[in-house]
């Protein structure tokens, strides 16, 4: 079987059967398309293909001054394609089976200040339909540190103001109930009664569930709230590239400094693994150096 046959058997296999996100299966693709090219421009078969050649290709993409984890991730996919090459028997052997992944260092997650937030929400002209939609999308995120995929996801229904909680799908569609600030539940309900309508209009979009639109009332992308909010940080003169995952680690991180515990933190922040979440414990680092030198007679 030709390389791109069992990459698109493979793409099937992991979106149906294992009913992985649309997310997950385009991140899938974007890494074996770049091996099939490797692969195409050494003329290799897939039977053929040895771990030899992957650690070329690896060290190809090492090459090209990407990051670490960028090439783990490469890896993961490379492993999961090739099991399932022999599992389907394509192949004779797992050529991926004694590879060993890169070691990554663990970075910091940028985060902005509680004052460059303030700056980043205070930048939307709320006077328009589209500047409404922007504050009310931008407060969400601060206020519910969802991931952008969540955000787009959201319908009208699945904030309940009342309560004080939005409902979510995260990864692997598991569902969450992440609480909502007042702020943030005001700014949507100006939204929902003056902005949405007009995004909306009177035609086929008004039927549409999605809570935030774009300006023909349709569902926004991911690329979308990714170009409104770099813009939004660009006029804020934040220190730093604006990127929509800031606002999640901003989320984790000022809450951390006010004091919440961190499994707290993991059940809102939609990880699976506390381990994951525990990469913001440089906060709470960084709040008992104050507290001992605030109180320690000898600090």
């Amino acid at each position: 079987m030709e390389i791109c046959a069992a990459i698109s058997a493979f793409l099937t296999h992991v979106k149906v059967e294992k009913g992985l996100s649309s997310n997950t299966v385009s991140a899938y693709k974007r890494d074996l398309v770049k091996f099939d090219a490797f692969a195409r421009k050494r003329k290799f078969s897939l039977e053929a293909i040895s771990r030899d050649d992957l650690v070329d290709f690896l060290a190809g993409l090492y090459r090209q001054k990407l990051e670490s984890r960028t090439v783990a991730r490469q890896l993961v996919t490379l492993r999961n394609f090739f099991r399932f090459a022999q599992i389907q028997e394509l192949i004779p052997a797992d050529p991926s089976v004694n590879l060993e992944s890169p070691k990554i260092r663990r970075t910091l997650p940028g985060y902005l200040r509680l004052e460059e937030v303030e700056r980043l929400l205070a930048q939307p002209n709320e006077k328009t339909a589209l500047g409404l939609r922007d504050r009310a999308m931008l407060e969400v995120l601060y206020s519910t540190g969802l991931r952008v995929s969540e955000l787009i996801s959201l319908g009208v229904s699945d904030l309940d103001a009342k309560v004080g909680c939005v409902r979510c799908i995260g990864k692997g569609d598991k569902e969450r109930i992440v609480p909502v600030g007042r702020k943030a539940v005001g700014v949507v309900d100006r939204y929902l009664r003056d902005a949405r309508p007009q995004l909306c209009g009177k035609g086929k979009a008004s039927g549409n569930p999605t809570l935030f639109v774009n300006r023909r009332g349709r569902p926004l992308s991911r690329v979308g709230v990714w170009k409104i909010l770099s813009a939004y940080g660009r006029r804020a003169g934040l220190r730093v590239p604006m990127k929509p995952h800031m606002l999640r680690h901003s989320f984790a991180t000022h809450l951390l400094e006010h004091g919440a515990d961190l499994r707290s933190v993991q059940l809102m922040l939609g990880h699976a693994d506390i381990s994951t979440t525990q990469i913001y414990t440089h906060v709470v680092e960084e709040r008992l150096k104050q507290i001992y030198k605030a109180h320690h007679p000898r600090a």
